[in-house]
């Protein structure tokens, strides 16, 4: 059940602006903000041992209660960016706060990693702080401005296509560094 629970919340974020998309003008809000509640509620508990998921839930949960009592269509869209900005405080408060947090996969991986890789993680770490910041302001802007296929468009495949490249970039960055301090 954890482990359901752990992929459907990033398989409904990556959904999400389809099924916006194609459910808007068939689904009222409060049913959108009913599912979202639930899936937020039902990967609470292991969020709330996680450093800052206790806001995250709150805030998750609040907007969802903001949109079953307001039945504003609009506020449907905002999702992405409240995603982004999550994942730009999370990204953002552990390098304030440390280790930052691509630190914190890598040694999930290597615990002994190299003290040469450690600085590495965290100029990782600002580069993905950076896309949220890019990732969050494109997505607002989108909502508020944009027609809802633009919207769509973005955040259901241009993000992810984005994060794509960073991924991959990093990777191929990451086996070059490899191979020159080993």
């Amino acid at each position: 059940m954890r482990r359901l629970t752990s992929i459907l919340l990033p398989l409904i974020g990556v959904l999400y602006p389809f099924v916006v998309y194609f459910g808007m003008e068939k689904v009222a809000p409060p049913v959108f903000a009913l599912v979202l509640g639930a899936i937020w509620l039902i990967r609470a508990p292991a969020l709330l041992r996680e450093p800052g998921g206790r806001w995250m839930v709150a805030v998750a949960l609040t907007y969802c209660v903001l949109l079953a009592v307001t039945g504003e269509a609009r506020l449907l869209r905002w999702y992405p960016t409240l995603i982004s900005v999550f994942l730009l405080a999370t990204f953002g408060l552990s390098l304030v706060y440390g280790p930052p947090i691509v630190e914190r996969i890598a040694r999930m991986r290597e615990p002994e990693l190299p003290p040469e890789a450690v600085p590495y993680t965290r100029k990782v770490t600002q580069v993905w702080v950076g896309f949220f910041v890019f990732n969050g302001l494109v997505s607002a802007a989108l909502t508020l401005w944009a027609p809802l296929t633009w919207w769509t468009l973005y955040n259901g495949l241009l993000a992810y296509f984005i994060m794509g490249v960073l991924f991959v970039g990093e990777w191929l960055l990451r086996q070059r560094m490899r191979k020159r301090f080993a």
